[in-house]
Formats: structure tokens, C-alpha cells, sequence
């Protein structure tokens, strides 16, 4: 790769570019399980797993799904929060070359459905909780075999009595008359021989669903080659990491890309004992740093201000955190400096996308940080900022574009979506809706997006997704969703709605009506109702005016 301007910004020793290990993920587990067979890989609620114990698991699981019909190729669907099955599972699916679909189990069956149809998901794994969707869902979809897990099944006694998250109300023992299988039965049932398959460096590896700029949910191609590069270009980025010892906090969900391949292939690769946070609250959070005194703590804005303000972060002791990360929306400038001076480290502000495996852009990690920008492209990755109506004329330094970038994590496309690949994959770029400046030092920052995908506390809403719903509500002659700034979730969709003539309805209603038919994160927490929305010439509803509005009333509100 050419010299860019942002390489002079790279911290000390840091290589831009990288000669990459051709390992897939499976070896790269295989091989980390010799290096450091004691040393622990997951931790659960103070539950300890090690590398050795782990690999063993994903080989017996491996059997278990080949014996139930899972090929090279074939598509498992995981809906599972970060538990030790979610790491097991991940890599018994690529142990067997197949392809692992990652789903939010907070979607509602609506989404799943689409969701599990479009990937061609052959078999899923959930929690108990999710069987009797998942029972309804077999019926509308290709899912031939049903995997049941409990969050119980890893937890140490006594918390298997006392975690909230597993009361007895709330585990639900499941029939083989169902079809419905049991993880730690099939787990106990297989050998532990390793299960030898050919798995490529270029094979698919995973499906990770996003709407990128359109509001269409497309499932990202993610190869082995575009996570494992993604992993060494952080390896090369972090070389303070202690293989085999250091331990990351895992509250970025695993179905997320940032918890997929920040939390667990990096952990994976290196060796790191990732705490597993079914629920990434800032209280539970202070209680597994004070437990499990880690060294990284990746995290969205939301969380590291939740920590700020928490009444137990006095009682925590950061003086273990060698970093911190903070991703999937923008943090505020105030947040980072508060962090500096409370806690003692730094937060270094990445951006990235589902297309890009993750990460594409670092402040430098011992180097100069700006607070506000996202920093600078990783190893081996390029990238422009062109204009925004042909894409094709590159922006002067200190103007804003559209930000395209090209580089080994990079996606090669969406997954059985030929017309949307080729409008975002151009020529080997990806281009990424996100409209950005760079300065005349290589560092990067985002200040708008090109449609109006919202990101409320680090999750991508796709407000024409809101939109449909409050469409199909009898009462309703039109609607708007947006994303309206929040200090918290840095943004907060707010619906604007026109009733039908003569018709009554209360936000209450509305947003009791939308829970029903979308996951909480997505459901409107502003209603607002209107005589008539924006439009255009041709009568399209300008959902920018609507924002804009809102930013205005925002401000004077401030104003003294």
C-alpha cells in the first residue's frame, strides 16, 4: 500500500502495513487451546472456562452437528446473548465450514422470520425462553432442528438460584416430542475428538445482518480472511496485550460485529479470558471490574456514561484498565474527558461498520488522540472521502463527503442481494453512507449520514423498519420515525404521526401497540401528532425537516 497522510499520525512501531497470518478462525482456537490450554478463556459470573475445556466443547458440539445433517456451507442461526454457548457454538460452526447467522434475540418473530428465511438458515440455537418462537418460526422457515440453551448451564453454584435471568419462572423445560434439543445433552453425548474438516482461509464464515443506509436488512458476507485480518489489524494496533493472561470485558453484544470480532475472535486469537455480560448494565459492569480487574474494557458511549454516574463507581477500583474502546455511535467529547480524570485511562474512539468486519478507523493507541474525531484507518486500509453526488471526485482536506473505504476486512457484499452489493461495493470500495471530513493530520470525522439511520445506544435503527408499523395501526394516516439527539443513547427515535379524520389515539397506545411488533431498542419513545408531516414537491415526507425541527426546539430550549 502507498504512504497515506494519516500513516505519520500511527503511534511508535506501529506497522502500517501487515504480512497476515492465513489461519481461519477454528485453527486459530486449535491452536491457542496448545499455546494456552490453562489458561481461561470465558468467565461466567465467576464460572471459569479454559482454553483447553473449550476447544474440547467445540469439538463435542461440532459431532453433535454434523450427526444432525450441518455440511460445509450450511447456515446455523444463533440468537443468544453473550453466554459461553454463543463462543462454543460460533466455533463448532466454523469448525464444520459452516456459517454461522448471528440474530438479536430481542427481535420480535416478525424480524426473525425474514431474518432466518433470507440467510437460509438450516438449524437455531436459543435460549429456553426463545423456544416456543422458535417452535412457531420452524413452521415459516427452512429450520429443520431446534437447539435449546440455558443461561443456567454455565453458572457456578449457588447463582444458578440467585442470577435473575434463570428463576424458575423463567426456565422452561422443553420435550423431545417438541423437536427440541438440549445443548449440554448434546454436548455430554459426542467425543471430543477433534473433528478434522477443510476450511479454507477465503471460506464464508459468518452472516451478520445490518440495514446499512437503506432500511433493507441485508446479511453481510463476513469471509475468514475478513475477520482474521480484522483481529491481526488490531493485534497490530494493541501490542501492550498479554497473551494468555489478560482479561476484556464482553459487553458488546456478540450478534453485534463489534462484540463478534473485537470480544470474541480477538480473544480467541490472543488468548485474552473475555468476561461473558449477558446484560451490559453499568452495575453489573462495575461488579465484574471489581471481580475480574480487566485490562480492556470496550464498550458504546452509553456505557461509559452509565458507568460515570453509577453510585457504585466510587467503590471501583480502575487502576487495572490499560483501555479502554468505545464504538457503534458517538461519544461525546465531555464523556471522554470526564473518563480521563475519574478513571485514569483513556478511551480511544474506533469507527466501523458491519462491512467492515468491525473496526476500520483507530484513534492511535499511545499516540496523539483527538477528542471528536475516530481516527485513522487501520494497517492496510485506505480510504477517501468523495463527493456525495457521484462519488467519484475526491474531497479536498477539511470538506465533507461521503467516507469510502477498501482494505482485507472489508466485506465483498451482501448475501443473496446483488442490487444492493453493487450500489455500496464499488471498484473494491465500500461506500459507506457516512458522511465525513479528514484533516490535514489523517484523522477522521463524522458528522452526518448520508440517509437517516439512527444509532441509539450503539444499535442501528432503520427508521423506515418503524415506519411500516405505524403505517399498518388502523388509526394512523401517516408516520415518520427519527433520531433525535439524546446525552444518554446519542440518539432517541421519536415518531411523528397524522391520525385518520375523527380518529383518537394516545402515545401510550402507540407505544404499547409498537412493542408488540418491534424489539424494545426500536420502539419510539417520543410520540408526537401532527395535523400534517413535511413533503416535498412530489410529496415525499422530509424526514430531515422533521429532525432538524426537533434540533431547533432542542436548542432554544437551552437558550436563557
Amino acid at each position: 500500500m502507498e504512504q497515506r497522510i494519516w500513516h505519520k499520525s500511527y503511534a511508535e512501531g506501529i506497522p502500517t502495513s501487515i504480512e497476515y497470518e492465513r489461519i481461519p478462525l477454528n485453527k486459530a482456537l486449535e491452536r491457542t487451546a496448545k499455546r494456552f490450554p490453562d489458561s481461561v478463556a470465558l468467565i461466567m459470573m465467576g464460572e471459569k472456562i479454559s482454553y483447553r475445556k473449550l476447544d474440547s466443547m467445540v469439538n463435542r458440539f461440532a459431532r453433535a452437528l454434523a450427526n444432525l445433517g450441518i455440511n460445509k456451507g450450511d447456515k446455523v442461526a444463533l440468537l443468544l446473548p453473550n453466554i459461553p454457548q454463543v463462543v462454543i457454538a460460533s466455533y463448532a460452526v466454523f469448525k464444520l465450514g459452516a456459517v454461522v447467522v448471528m440474530n438479536n434475540p430481542l427481535y420480535t418473530e416478525r424480524e426473525l422470520e425474514y431474518q432466518l428465511n433470507d440467510s437460509e438458515s438450516k438449524l437455531a440455537i436459543g435460549l429456553d425462553l426463545l423456544v416456543p418462537r422458535l417452535l412457531k418460526l420452524k413452521e415459516k422457515t427452512g429450520i429443520e432442528n431446534i437447539i435449546s440453551c440455558h443461561i443456567r448451564d454455565f453458572l457456578p453454584f449457588p447463582k444458578k438460584q440467585l442470577f435473575p435471568l434463570v428463576k424458575k419462572k423463567m426456565h422452561r423445560k422443553t420435550s423431545p416430542g417438541e423437536g427440541v434439543l438440549e445443548f449440554m445433552e448434546l454436548i455430554k453425548k459426542y467425543p471430543s475428538d477433534p473433528v478434522e474438516t477443510d476450511v479454507s482461509f477465503e471460506d464464508l464464515a459468518a452472516l451478520l445482518y445490518t440495514g446499512g443506509t437503506t432500511g433493507v436488512s441485508k446479511g453481510v458476507l463476513l469471509t475468514h480472511a475478513n475477520c482474521c485480518c480484522c483481529v491481526q489489524q488490531l493485534k497490530a494496533w494493541l501490542p501492550d496485550v498479554e497473551e494468555g493472561k489478560d482479561v476484556m470485558l464482553g459487553t458488546f453484544p456478540i450478534f453485534h460485529v463489534a462484540g463478534f470480532t473485537t470480544g470474541m475472535n480477538t480473544a480467541v486469537y490472543r488468548g485474552l479470558a473475555l468476561v461473558m455480560i449477558p446484560r451490559p448494565e453499568p452495575g453489573v459492569v462495575l461488579e465484574m471490574t471489581r471481580k475480574f480487574r480487566p485490562q480492556w474494557f470496550p464498550g458504546v458511549p452509553t456505557i461509559f456514561v452509565g458507568v460515570l454516574n453509577h453510585p457504585d463507581f466510587s467503590k471501583t477500583d480502575f487502576s487495572c484498565v490499560k483501555g479502554c474502546m468505545s464504538g457503534a455511535a458517538p461519544l461525546a467529547v465531555e464523556t471522554m474527558r470526564q473518563w480521563k480524570t475519574q478513571v485514569g485511562a483513556d478511551i480511544v474512539e474506533c469507527y466501523g461498520l458491519t462491512e467492515t468486519s468491525t473496526m476500520s478507523h483507530v484513534n492511535p493507541w499511545g499516540g496523539k488522540t483527538k477528542p471528536g474525531s475516530v481516527g485513522v484507518p487501520f494497517p492496510d486500509t485506505d480510504c477517501k472521502i468523495v463527493d456525495v453526488e457521484t462519488g467519484t471526485k475526491e474531497m479536498p482536506i477539511g470538506e465533507p463527503g461521503e467516507i469510502i473505504i477498501k482494505g482485507p476486512q472489508v466485506s465483498s457484499g451482501y448475501y443473496n442481494k446483488p442490487k444492493e452489493t453493487a450500489e455500496t461495493f464499488r471498484d473494491g470500495w465500500l461506500y459507506t453512507g457516512d458522511i465525513g471530513y479528514m484533516d490535514e493530520e489523517g484523522y477522521f470525522y463524522i458528522v452526518d449520514r448520508k440517509k437517516d439511520m439512527i444509532i441509539a445506544g450503539g444499535y442501528n435503527i432503520y427508521p423506515r423498519e418503524i415506519d411500516e408499523v405505524l403505517f399498518e395501526h388502523p388509526k394512523i394516516r401517516e408516520a415518520c420515525a427519527v433520531g433525535i439527539p439524546d446525552p444518554y443513547r446519542g440518539e432517541t427515535v421519536k415518531a411523528f404521526v397524522v391520525l385518520n379524520e375523527g380518529e383518537t389515539l394516545t402515545a401510550e397506545e402507540l407505544t404499547s401497540y409498537c412493542r408488540e411488533r418491534l424489539a424494545p431498542y426500536k420502539v419510539p419513545k417520543l410520540v408526537e401528532f401532527m395535523d400534517e408531516l413535511p413533503k416535498s414537491a412530489i410529496g415525499k415526507v422530509l424526514r430531515r425537516e422533521l429532525r432538524n425541527m426537533e434540533i431547533n426546539r432542542q436548542k432554544q430550549s437551552l437558550d436563557p
